[in-house]
């Protein structure tokens, strides 16, 4: 995945830099940018389920929520005008197969930010001011994540020219958006009226939940492949391998939000069915989770000590490690085991500390004026 505190406010003053057209500071804001409030917004959602007290937590969780929600308004006004005033370089970013993926960010930004609402900005603005920023945001970001989840590959097959050796985690970004809509429509469960409604949406986050997942099963393998037959990514695309933690994070953190919504729901025994699924998948998938993690880490540091610059992909080491944290926190609620509150804390010092990170590097190379440049050909 493929920006933090001050990054794209940075980005929209320089809109007004002197001597320069008005919108030519975004003419290469592509649509990875999105990852970076995705990355921000997980970081106030996951810190929220911790276990424990922490004086003072929930607070800068909140704000950190605040700023996610100023960071997705400044980043859609930003593209908006690349659209309008760059319609070019907008199309040439869908019919390029590496940028394109990145359309699934988007729908993840929308989602993101709209759960958070309910989990830590209702502390704030209110229950129902809330819901209703959660209920325009998923609206918005289940059919973004649908229609990129269906366009995206339609446009490799149709349009894109693909070498076998081109395969790439980032493939997965829009396959994994309806995994994010299944994880936090639950969420807007208990605030729609009894019986059909509930039982409606419940449903469909279910249906979303098989979409992701079989899609993802169907292209992980060739990503796979790539890696095992064709040998490390370069060194810009190493920390996308992060990627891969996202579907398995998220698909364990929907099954235990499932198990969450489901008494009252649905009819037995389909409720308590939730319950024993939350379970019995997420364990075993956290489990593959923890070990790519390790490849992937060690992957990383391999490039690193090869010359590893700091590029957007560094946003990658954020949402999908997120996701790890809110799969732990649902199976500590579902188990009991004070292991994975453990393991959920210290995924989330991961977290916190990969988002410092790209969050200062975003930052600095926003000021400096190198993130904004054409590409280096």
């Amino acid at each position: 995945m493929v920006t933090a505190a001050q990054p794209l406010p940075v980005a929209v003053t320089r809109l007004r830099h002197p001597g320069r057209p008005r919108a030519a500071a975004v003419r290469h804001l592509g649509p990875n940018w999105y990852a970076s409030v995705m990355g921000t917004a997980i970081v106030a959602s996951a810190g929220a389920g911790l276990p424990g007290d922490v004086p003072g937590l929930r607070t800068a969780c909140t704000a950190v929520w605040a700023l996610s929600l100023a960071m997705l308004v400044t980043l859609l006004v930003a593209r908006t005008l690349h659209w309008i005033h760059h319609r070019d370089q907008a199309r040439a970013h869908l019919l390029d197969p590496a940028m394109a993926p990145f359309y699934g960010c988007l729908a993840m930004a929308l989602l993101a930010v709209g759960g958070g609402a309910l989990t830590v900005g209702r502390d704030w603005i209110g229950t129902p001011a809330a819901v209703a920023t959660d209920t325009v945001l998923f609206g918005a970001g289940t059919a973004v994540g649908l229609v990129a989840a269906v366009a995206v590959p339609y446009l490799m097959v149709v349009r894109h020219r693909i070498e076998p050796g081109q395969a790439t985690p980032v493939w997965l970004l829009p396959l994994v958006a309806p995994m994010v809509s299944a994880a936090l429509g639950p969420l807007l469960v208990p605030h729609l009226p009894a019986g059909q409604a509930r039982e409606t949406l419940l449903l469909a986050c279910f249906a979303m939940f098989g979409i992701s997942l079989i899609a993802v099963l169907v292209v992980l393998p060739v990503i796979v492949a790539r890696l095992i037959t064709g040998g490390p990514l370069p060194l810009a695309l190493t920390p996308t391998l992060f990627l891969v933690l996202g579907p398995l994070g998220q698909s364990a953190t929907a099954a235990g939000k499932f198990a969450d919504v489901a008494p009252g729901v649905v009819p037995a025994p389909y409720d308590g069915g939730f319950g024993v699924f939350a379970v019995l998948y997420g364990v075993p998938v956290m489990g593959f989770a923890l070990l790519w993690l390790a490849l992937a880490a060690a992957m990383v540091l391999r490039a690193r000590r090869r010359g590893m610059g700091f590029a957007m992909t560094w946003w990658a080491f954020t949402f999908p490690v997120g996701t790890g944290v809110t799969g732990a926190e649902g199976l500590a609620r579902h188990t009991g085991l004070a292991a994975f509150d453990g393991l959920a804390v210290g995924l989330y010092v991961l977290l916190v500390a990969a988002w410092s990170v790209a969050a200062v590097r975003t930052a600095r190379g926003l000021v400096s004026g190198e993130l904004l440049a054409a590409p280096r050909r």
